[in-house]
Parts: C-alpha cells; structure tokens; sequence
C-alpha cells in the first residue's frame, strides 16, 4: 500500500525538532499517532543523517516491552542507550500512558513517570517524543508537570483532503465512502465494505470501551456504553448531563445521578472518542455552562456504534464540517444570537463560531438550502450578529464559492473541505 501522507504533522514535528521540551502527540488510539512517529518522522531523521542507532523507540503497549512500562526501568533503558554524550539521541515512546498506575492517579504526588521523562532532557543529548491516548494524563497534566517542557500535537484521523489525496477518483464516491467508513487510516488497507465494519465495529468492544473501563475503573460499564449509543445517534444535538441521567432513570431503569453521567461524558473526551462545543452568546460575548454538542471524533466509528443503520446525511455533513476545523486548529463553540421575528425575539443558534487569534468566522452547515425560505432561516442568525467577521454557508452544492448582497459567503462542501482558507 502507497502511504498516507500527513504532510502538516510531520512538518510541525519537524519545526519542534531539539526545541528542549517533550513532545507529545496525542489523539484517539488508531489515528496514526505511531506511523507519524515511528515511520514518517523517522525516515525524515534518518534522510537528514541521523544514524538509526541514535533512534531509540519503543511502544509501551506490546507484550515484549511490558518491563518498561515501569517508569525506573523505562529510565534506566534509556539511560544506558544514550552514554554517548558527543551523539545527539531521538527517543520514540509509544502509547505512554501505559506507563502510569491506576493506583498513582489517586495519589497527590507527582507521578513519576513526569519525573523519568523530565530527567531525559536534563541529560541535555536526548529529543523525546511520546504518544498517547488519554489527554487528562497527557494534553492537560502534562503541560502543569513538564513545567512548561511539553509541547503538544494534536493528530485526528484523516481529514477528507488527506483521505482523497489517497484514494483519488470521483469525490462524491470518496466522500461517500468517508462518511461511512471514516479517516481511521488502516480502514484504507481493507479490501472491502464487511472487512472495514467488522475492523471498526471490534475497534470500540476491544480497545475504546476496554481502555476506558480499566483505566477510570468503571462501575456502571452499561451506562458508559449507552452514553456513547446516545451521543452517536444525536450528533450535533445539545446534551445535557442531568437530562441523560433522568432518560436513563424513566426509561432503561437504571439508577444513575448527573454526576455520574458528567464524569462518563468527560472520559470518552479524555479518551478522544468525541469532542463538545460550548454555546456562546455572540451578543453578550458569555458562555452557557450547559447544554453543549458533541461530536464524534470519525464518522466510521460514530456509524460502526450505530451497526451502520443511521444514514443521516445532515447531521454527517455538520459532524464532518467540526471536525474539519478542529483538525484546522481553529476553536469551536455553538453561537447564540437574539433575532427578532413578527415583532417577537427568539434565539437562533449559529451551527459554529470559529476563532483562530484575531480571526472569526460564522459558519451554517446546511445540507440542502432549497427554497427562499430555508435560505433565509440560514441567513437570519448570521445577519443578527451585527458585526463584520466573515459569514459563511456550507453547502453539498457543487456550484462555485458565491456570494450574496449581504456578503454571505455560499461554498460547497468540496471546496471547503479541499481547500485551506474560507477565500
């Protein structure tokens, strides 16, 4: 198989290169967080002259490696590999997190792991690279612990620019097919549509929900998995914790309090498995503490959850679209605005309010816009905002980026999705 290219992580980790801090990538187990590393980023080392001998990489969750998941034996490994003090070293630690006790989690102390990996740079001859598949233990702690060493890289399954780039062909087929199937990369290896559901489907029973069960030691396990039923079958709807945990009560009989149901929702996002959008007042410029959106991480898994049955070509569009931007490095949240309509005001939700610095976009995730009345119902929170940030329209449209006389900019989903910038 040709590979895949994933031409903006690897550059970022090349620009990261010796930086003195511990780089590490994060994202959903299966995303290509070890093919970047272990065969982009180092082939990009060994063609620049880096000796493979000065490559030390090893991935924590196989049998053979076990013995290091002990933070001291996993330092003094290390160690003796990198005597040398003349040599410059690269060390590849894979799914770190193996690395750290259920039992050290409860503990106040710093874990010493944190301890191990910070001591690799004071030996002032070692780049360190780890991945991992849990931000509470890596995104977050890590940038309190490492004391300002930890430099994060967020990597997602492939975005439908890098998945075409790879199939090639009619992109409404590709883009079918990546509705269905999703950016996990090995999906693209597998010859056909049984293979690749059956691949997706024992993704979620054999690693996501064992991963997240035995490391948050989970009680209520068949909460968990509705949980996740539930957000999958509600992209982009807004959810609320205490309303879960009272369906769950009224309708399955099982007895669970909101808090419960919070803490389950934060671990599938520690986990990657999903994403939330806050709610934003675009007018007050003030968050809602609840309720938020989620969206599923890839479609392939949000459909494999599913078994395939939900064909909805709406709510895939929006869920793609979110992705899509977080991918892009943009911030995400759900806009709010106040319109007035017959003389009544009402609020009207923004399907997206995107910041990246200084820049602001709006963005409606629509579908099919129809008739002059849908147009106008898409029109109408953009118009309210009373401001001069740029107002877009993302439609399944093949027609050419277009806009109207209020500015609002009309682009298909295949130029967005295919291009860099909201031009």
């Amino acid at each position: 198989m040709k590979p895949i290219k994933r031409d903006a992580y690897l550059q970022e980790l090349i620009s990261k290169k010796e930086n003195g801090m511990i780089k590490v990538i994060t994202g959903i187990r299966r995303c290509g967080k070890s093919y970047l590393l272990f065969e982009l980023y180092r082939n990009y080392l060994l063609s620049t002259g880096v000796k493979e001998e000065n490559i030390i990489a090893l991935a924590l969750d196989t049998l053979q490696n076990a013995p290091y998941r002990d933070p001291m034996k996993l330092s003094d490994y290390v160690t003796a590999k990198v005597a040398d003090k003349s040599q410059m070293y690269y060390v590849f630690i894979d799914e770190i997190q193996y690395a750290i006790k259920k039992e050290e989690l409860k503990s106040e102390e710093p874990l010493p792991l944190y301890g191990v990996l910070n001591g690799f740079l004071h030996l002032g001859n070692v780049d360190v690279y780890v991945t991992g598949s849990n931000s509470k233990l890596l995104s977050k702690d890590v940038m309190t612990e490492f004391r300002g060493r930890g430099d994060e890289v967020r990597v997602f399954p492939l975005t439908f620019k890098e998945y075409y780039d790879f199939v090639g062909g009619d992109k409404a087929d590709a883009f079918e097919a990546y509705a269905l199937y999703g950016g996990l990369p090995f999906t693209l290896s597998l010859p056909d549509a049984r293979a690749k559901m059956k691949y997706l489907t024992d993704l979620f029973r054999e690693t996501y929900f064992k991963d997240i069960e035995e490391r948050y030691a989970i009680e209520l396990p068949e909460v968990m998995k509705l949980l996740t039923d539930d957000l999958c079958s509600s992209v982009g709807s807004l959810v609320n914790a205490s309303k879960l945990a009272n369906t769950l009560q009224s309708v399955r009989k099982i007895k669970v309090t909101s808090e419960t149901v919070s803490r389950y929702l934060d671990y599938l996002e520690e986990s990657f498995l999903f994403c939330h959008a806050n709610r934003y007042d675009v007018k007050g410029k003030r968050y809602f503490s609840y309720p938020s959106k989620y969206y599923c991480t890839d479609m392939g898994l949000r459909n494999a959850r599913l078994n395939f049955r939900q064909d909805e070509e709406t709510h895939a569009m929006e869920n793609i679209i979110f992705n899509e931007l977080i991918a892009r490095g943009y911030a995400v949240d759900v806009g709010v605005v106040e319109v007035n309509e017959a003389g009544k005001k009402k609020q009207c939700e923004i399907d997206f309010v995107v910041n990246l610095g200084p820049e602001r976009y709006y963005i409606q995730s629509a579908y099919r816009l129809g008739n002059e009345e849908k147009i106008n119902a898409e029109r109408r929170p953009l118009l309210a905002t009373d401001d001069f940030f740029k107002k877009i329209i993302i439609t399944d449209s093949r027609k050419p980026t277009s806009y109207d006389d209020k500015g609002i900019v009309y682009m298909g989903l295949f130029d967005f999705l295919l291009g860099s910038s909201f031009s």
